[in-house]
């Protein structure tokens, strides 16, 4: 990359660290996942090493593949926790995540306007269209992409006019004059559209700081579209660097046909490390990250994930693209689904090889395994190659491989001039270069 240009980084408190056999291991820390002291302590090492964010997914379903032999102490209301967050920390943006399918826009613009004061102007939103749980808000089926794609895509737009419904400089407060608020100035929205019907006005002002910033995670055709339009800064997808530019390059190209700068637009991939010593033990803390999955379970996954029933299948098999699934058949992510479709049609790898993909095993990001200096250089290659602008860490294996993260591997990237030294802004929206 010729441009100088630093990257942004935030943190998963996710708990990734624990997955397979991870929460098993001496150091886990997997007892104090139920008290929110816990996610606090994260925080605030994130902070003290200057990161941008920190983010939190969330999910309105329980998976049974995950329950028994996973650490899973449920999902949280992200938004309350980062409420808790908030003061506790000064400087590190605080990035939510809430459904554009099974909430009310009213609600959500009140939730997020309100991490945005209780934050100081640190909020973010991370706009998920939601795959699974529809069976948890009534009898209605799960809708498909395109009608979830439709209401996100109205949903933000009432939430936006809600913001915009009540600004700061409505707020008057005029001792002499006895006059407190501007009712001018506060106007309904009469949002009248497909999926919402919403007089307005919002019932709080809008935070000096500007308006919150938005983050998605579509990596699929209807997704890079709708993420290409509006967010700030996209969670994508991508488990190596050509799909990676391939991505990047296209949601730049698209942000352009949508009028906007493509330099407005940040691709942050999760990147899912497993840092050691050496790269011996790196690599067997990848393994039992993996290793409650059974051969059985894999191709249960498999079949969710694209649509294909390999079981019947020899793990030295090769898979080609004429053995895929109609592309159209309904499956668990259209993201992930695409994503290995690709990989399958390009290297025919044998049905073992494709059992170990990220798609299959966890979420397809970036796995980068190995000591500081391997890491290190797999973001740095990446970074020249134009894939990413950022990403958001997703420690892997043990507790010990995020502390070497933050102690080892972020002060190398200061002394590249990869990452800066000290923070220069207050809010997530200076943190992410927004100056509109």
């Amino acid at each position: 990359m010729t441009e100088n240009r630093q990257l942004c980084i935030g943190l998963a408190i996710n708990a990734t660290w624990m997955k397979g056999d991870g929460w098993r291991r001496p150091d886990s820390g997997v007892e104090k996942m139920g008290t929110i002291d816990y996610y606090i302590d994260l925080a605030k090492m994130a902070e003290r090493a200057k990161l941008d964010f920190l983010f939190r997914a969330d999910y309105l379903f329980i998976n049974p593949q995950m329950m028994g032999d996973s650490a899973n102490f449920g999902s949280p209301d992200p938004t309350m926790m980062f409420a808790v967050i908030a003061r506790e920390t000064e400087r590190i943006g605080l990035v939510t995540t809430i459904s554009t399918t099974f909430n009310p826009p009213f609600v959500v613009a009140r939730q997020l306007q309100s991490l945005h004061w209780l934050s100081n102007g640190r909020a973010g939103w991370n706009i998920v269209t939601s795959i699974e749980g529809a069976e948890n808000f009534g009898d209605a089926p799960m809708p498909s992409p395109e009608e979830r794609y439709r209401k996100a895509r109205e949903f933000t737009e009432v939430v936006r006019k809600l913001w915009d419904s009540f600004p700061r400089d409505a707020i008057v407060m005029d001792k002499e004059s006895g006059i407190f608020t501007d009712r001018d100035k506060i106007t309904p929205i009469n949002h009248s559209g497909e999926f919402f019907s919403v007089k307005g006005p919002l019932i709080l002002p809008a935070h000096p700081s500007g308006s919150i910033p938005f983050f998605q995670a579509g990596a699929s055709d209807i997704g890079r579209d709708f993420a290409s339009s509006l967010a700030d800064a996209i969670f994508a997808a991508m488990p190596d660097i050509e799909s990676g530019v391939e991505l990047r390059n296209d949601l730049r190209r698209r942000a352009e046909e949508h009028g906007r700068n493509p330099d407005a637009v940040k691709v942050l991939p999760g990147l899912y490390f497993f840092l050691a010593e050496t790269r011996e033990e790196a690599q067997e803390m990848h393994k039992a990250a993996h290793a409650n999955l059974s051969t059985e379970r894999r191709l249960t996954s498999l079949k969710s994930v694209l649509g294909m029933d390999a079981s019947h299948l020899a793990l030295d098999q090769r898979i080609t693209a004429d053995m895929l699934p109609d592309p159209d058949m309904p499956v668990r992510s259209r993201t992930h689904a695409e994503l290995l479709r690709r990989y399958i049609t390009k290297y025919e790898p044998t049905l073992e090889e494709v059992l170990v993909r990220p798609e299959v095993v966890g979420s397809a990001h970036w796995v980068s395994v190995g000591t500081v200096d391997d890491v290190l250089a797999d973001i740095i290659a990446r970074y020249e190659a134009g894939a990413i602008d950022g990403f958001i860490a997703l420690p892997g294996g043990s507790h010990k491989s995020m502390e070497i993260f933050f102690e080892q591997l972020m002060p190398k990237l200061v002394e590249k001039g990869l990452f800066k030294r000290e923070y220069t802004g207050t809010t997530l929206r200076e943190h992410l270069g927004i100056h509109s």
